[in-house]
């Protein structure tokens, strides 16, 4: 599907070596500010235990996990939606991609310089905020006196809708709140695909913390900090350790689980961080099975079986006819597609069916 997640943050609060963790890349990573100019691309595994339990079962020759893109974006700073920095072409990069992984530095040491001379989360946050905040302000306000002369004397409803939604953004981000909070109405929603503004990006906060404060994070007062701006703003916190996380991800896997036992760690941060990633874009899986393979596949939620065909290939779309279908936890229980089939499980649907997260999917078509 080619959504990305792009990481943002001020310099130096561990993108790029969270970046290199989360793909076994290698963006260079330096102690100084804009080490990373243009934004580098990593096509990441999501991890998903019911992949290998289906497995399990169905006995494939191969296993296909799903992806999902993360873009390391240089680092912004105060001024940036004024050019600051090379803000103006940040700030593109950030236009770009369709949900925001927002890196705060949660830890203190005196080695590694911190662009505002000293670290409070709750200031870093803002300066970011703030920056985005502004380059939409001067969006809408552009594009507000344009279609606002327009829309008094015209009777079409698109653009009478336009400079409606237009003016609510003007209003809400004059007050210092994201566009994200807007409430649009069926109306708009037309509208709305013509204005791409940085503050209507879902963000997803991650901590960056050090060694130190693995065993005891949640004590950490900056990552309280941030939890409760999170929650304030009813987003979600991960709390990770990235210089940790790039250690583990150059382990083979038999020594990160005994690495990780011995940090007290169940698994890697980083499968949870993705995880929260992928939901945030609204995606689910659903998966396809057989001898030949396993496979999980992304679709947004509230997708129906022939746009999931589709994913798959364009002729299972065009020439859909139904979907058989059971959901994984069904074959957990019963162990066999046959017992799920013999306790009734096993479901023939049809054109209007919402594709579930975990639903094993087999498409009839006909083309």
């Amino acid at each position: 599907m080619a959504l990305q997640v792009g990481i943002v943050g001020l310099p130096n609060v561990g993108k790029s070596t969270l970046f290199n963790a989360l793909t076994a890349a290698k963006a260079e990573s330096a102690n100084y500010p804009f080490c990373t100019i243009d934004p580098n691309v990593g096509v990441v595994t999501v991890p998903d235990a019911r992949l290998e339990q289906i497995s399990k079962f169905v006995k494939p020759q191969k296993k296909i996990p799903t992806t999902i893109e993360f873009v390391d974006i240089a680092g912004l700073v105060k001024g940036a939606s004024k050019g600051e920095g090379l803000g103006n072409q940040f700030l593109a990069n950030i236009r770009e991609v369709d949900a925001i992984l927002h890196a705060v530095r949660c830890f203190d040491n005196d080695n590694v310089i911190h662009v505002e001379g000293s670290v409070d989360p709750e200031r870093d946050i803002e300066t970011i905020n703030t920056e985005l905040l502004l380059a939409d302000l001067e969006t809408v306000d552009k594009k507000y006196q344009k279609v606002e002369k327009i829309a008094r004397t015209s009777k079409d409803k698109n653009i009478i809708a336009e400079a409606s939604l237009l003016k609510k953004f003007k209003e809400t981000l004059e007050s210092g709140k994201p566009a994200r909070t807007v409430t649009i109405e069926e109306s708009e929603q037309e509208a709305m695909k013509q204005i791409h503004l940085l503050t209507m990006k879902p963000v997803l906060y991650v901590c960056n913390i050090d060694e130190d404060s693995i065993s005891q994070a949640d004590s950490n007062e900056y990552v309280k900090k941030v939890k409760d701006l999170a929650a304030s703003e009813s987003n979600e916190c991960v709390v990770i350790c990235t210089a940790l996380e790039a250690e583990i991800s150059q382990l083979p896997p038999e020594e990160q689980k005994e690495f990780l036992e011995s940090v007290g760690l169940e698994e890697p941060g980083l499968n949870r961080l993705i995880r929260e990633a992928y939901k945030l874009l609204g995606l689910i899986t659903y998966f396809t099975a057989g001898e030949k393979e396993v496979r999980a596949w992304t679709i947004r939620q509230g997708t129906k079986a022939p746009q999931a065909a589709g994913v798959i290939h364009s002729d299972f779309e065009r020439g859909f006819i139904r979907a058989e279908t059971f959901h994984c936890n069904d074959l957990f229980e019963y162990k066999s597609e046959s017992a799920v089939k013999e306790a009734g499980k096993y479901r023939s649907e049809g054109k209007e069916y919402l594709v579930k997260d975990g639903d094993i999917m087999l498409f009839r078509f006909n083309v």
